[in-house]
């Protein structure tokens, strides 16, 4: 099912060296993972919630993804939702995954969601894990992507952003306690499949996870109330010539799913998807029919696994969350950012802004601070939650390290560092 990655020795994101990335992630999911222990085999009755709420915003706002975009969307073209799924009872420590129609949600909303549901409901950080579905035709959002279009952004404009970056703040808090008020008895089932529209975008014929796990909710009479599919591939079957609202394919999987289940919430995460990019993809309203193919496709997918035989969960999540600092592998002198600082775009922005905070006597960072994030459901599944655009390499060595059998990675979760 998986392609073998090049041999290829590529720099992550912000200077931070891939082979050194490659080995503080294994070792942190590892550590993350040691609570994969044996446990009884009994099938198991659990607290199950879902719910979901509409996150469009009702304002135009601009849309984040794409730097050519350089105006404020049309219209909506598809509502944007984020929904929440919540597994177990307030005595056993509910775990909440939540999914978001949106490119990216940073460190500053995730944290600010569960410093409220901590006070409220007592939900411990590790519990909750939020995942965005990186749409490229999603509103921006405060902190993610902040050079992207390589000049500041009007005042109206950031205005906008910071009151939806509130109300979505509220909206995610809102979700999570509708799915935890929305619990009844039932069960947990999961299997894998796969899907074949990924394609690398940064190698010809280079590696791509198709895989396609599903997890299935049912209640005690055995009716469909969630969906959570994930697949490693970019939300922009859409180009940056489509200015409207949408959620690209995973929006339309997930309307795709909710039409053949009607009682039923459909999410949809993503997994380690920064290289892959949907295949074919359209400019402008041609792109909308091939977004539709892309999520019914795994719409109908999620629907043969549904039909089929499942692989019961029989326990709670085990919860585990660590922080891990990746030191840069590159520090600029003064000089050296005074000569990116000549260039275009968004290098040239992204200087400038660095040189004026060495201006005001402020330090430049040094490290990446990186969030990681597993769930471990006895030695049936193991869920990984990796922060940011994660290349699909990231994916085949975790697999190559544990049970691929068992294990389900996420990433564009909790942060975008």
């Amino acid at each position: 099912m998986f392609e073998r990655p090049h041999q290829r020795r590529a720099h992550g994101a912000l200077g931070v060296s891939a082979p050194r990335f490659r080995w503080a992630l294994t070792l942190a999911v590892a550590l993350l993972l040691v609570s994969l222990l044996p446990q009884a085999s009994e099938p198991a009755a659990f607290a199950i919630g879902a719910a979901r709420v509409d996150v469009t915003p009702g304002y135009p706002i601009r849309l984040t993804g794409y730097a050519v975009r350089k105006t404020e969307p049309t219209g909506t073209e598809q509502k944007l939702w984020a929904k929440a799924l919540a597994i177990g009872k307030d005595s056993e420590g509910p775990a909440i995954l939540v999914t978001v129609d949106n490119c990216g949600v940073c460190a500053n909303v995730v944290e600010e969601v569960a410093a409220r549901l901590k006070r409220r409901v007592g939900i411990a950080r590790e519990r909750l894990a939020v995942c965005s579905s990186h749409t490229h035709t999603g509103p921006c959002t405060i902190g993610f992507a902040p050079n992207i279009f390589a000049q500041k952004i009007p005042d109206e404009q950031q205005a906008t952003i910071e009151r939806y970056t509130c109300e979505l703040t509220d909206k995610l808090e809102q979700v999570v306690l509708a799915a935890l008020a929305a619990r009844q008895p039932g069960r947990l089932s999961w299997s894998s499949g796969h899907a074949d529209f990924a394609a690398n975008r940064r190698t010809a014929d280079g590696p791509v996870d198709r895989s396609l796990p599903v997890l299935a909710a049912f209640d005690a009479g055995g009716r469909l109330r969630a969906v959570l599919a994930n697949y490693a591939c970019h939300c922009t079957t859409l180009g940056g010539d489509f200015n409207r609202f949408c959620g690209d394919w995973a929006g339309y999987a997930q309307e795709a799913i909710e039409r053949a289940h009607p009682d039923a919430v459909a999410l949809v995460s993503i997994g380690c998807g920064a290289d892959a990019n949907p295949k074919p993809r359209g400019g402008a309203d041609a792109g909308l029919a091939l977004a539709r193919q892309h999520g019914q496709a795994l719409a109908d997918e999620a629907q043969r696994l549904l039909a089929g035989p499942m692989r019961p969960l029989r326990r709670l999540p085990s919860a585990q969350l660590q922080r891990i600092e990746l030191p840069f592998q590159t520090h600029f002198t003064r000089t050296q950012w005074e000569q990116r600082a000549t260039q275009s775009g968004i290098v040239g922005y992204h200087a400038q802004k660095f040189l004026a905070r060495l201006d005001r006597g402020e330090t430049l960072p040094t490290h990446l601070p990186y969030l990681v994030q597993s769930w471990t459901f006895g030695e049936e599944l193991a869920m990984v939650f990796l922060a940011g655009e994660v290349v699909v390499d990231y994916a085949l060595r975790l697999k190559q390290e544990f049970d691929p059998t068992r294990l389900w990675i996420t990433a564009y979760a909790n942060d975008v560092p």
